[in-house]
């Protein structure tokens, strides 16, 4: 496949598992929280929409008021085609994630690892987190990797393996340390000897210019997914190189073990 909206057009075909048009959603809900880690300064503000479909969860982060509470209850009940196709992207991509989930849960993959996230705090189990999604990544000392969605413990787990973050958001101007934060994508795109790239490039649109440039310079692109963790899993040995799968309930709203699923493509690092 070459983009989502190939994925979303097969979907919608029946060319992954059931007709999207004889199943429905069974809720839709929106979610808004913040959290400011011990010992940085930066408060991350996210808000995310999520659709249940059976037994899977689907879910998408999206920027602020770009989607309302009030959606929850237009959409809730709806028939899983009409949010696939008229839906604003981020609840188009959230419903596409419940989907590809209930076809093959995370959890029933072949090749999917599971690593438990510990018990604990925020910091422990994020510090856990973004270790896990370091660890996809083989590449030498001084690598630079471009990190597209900043998350401050990512930054660090890049450097003690020996990377050098080349950090891009379109929210943050530095890092916790001062490094500088572009949000132009292509300065890093351009330049980087891999990619780790958070799901949320799947609701604003971005993933697929992100997976096509990764193609092009024939780089490791590795995704790191809350969002869409079961739609970046159907791109992995076609320019995604290695995924860290988060389906929902998320790390950060929980303080018991979860768990994330890693994957690797054939042959990838």
């Amino acid at each position: 496949m070459k983009n989502t909206d190939e994925l979303l057009t097969g979907v919608l075909a029946g060319e992954h598992g059931p007709r999207p048009a004889d199943l429905v959603a069974t809720s839709v809900f929106w979610i808004h929280h913040g959290t400011r880690l011990a010992g940085g300064d930066t408060t991350y503000l996210n808000q995310y929409v999520l659709v249940r479909l059976g037994g899977s969860f689907g879910g998408c982060a999206f920027e602020a008021g770009e989607i309302e509470p009030a959606i929850c209850r237009d959409a809730s009940g709806s028939p899983l085609d009409t949010l696939l196709r008229d839906a604003p992207r981020p609840l188009r991509i959230a419903a596409l994630d419940a989907y590809l989930a209930a076809v093959r849960p995370h959890r029933d993959t072949p090749g999917a690892e599971p690593v438990t996230l510990p018990a604990g705090t925020p910091e422990t189990r994020a510090t856990a987190r973004d270790a896990a999604i370091a660890g996809l990544l083989d590449l030498p000392d001084g690598a630079k990797v471009g990190l597209i969605g900043v998350v401050n413990p990512l930054v660090a787990a890049i450097r003690d393996r020996g990377g050098v973050p080349l950090p891009c958001d379109f929210n943050l101007r530095t890092t916790q340390w001062g490094d500088a934060v572009t949000d132009d994508m292509h300065e890093v795109l351009d330049t980087a000897d891999a990619v780790v790239a958070t799901g949320m490039t799947l609701g604003n649109g971005s993933f697929d210019t992100i997976l096509e440039r990764c193609r092009e310079r024939d780089v490791p692109l590795v995704v790191y997914a809350q969002s869409g963790s079961a739609v970046a899993r159907a791109f992995l040995g076609s320019g995604v190189t290695a995924l860290s799968a988060e389906p929902f309930p998320f790390s950060q709203f929980s303080a018991e073990p979860t768990a994330l699923y890693r994957y690797r493509a054939a042959g990838g690092s």
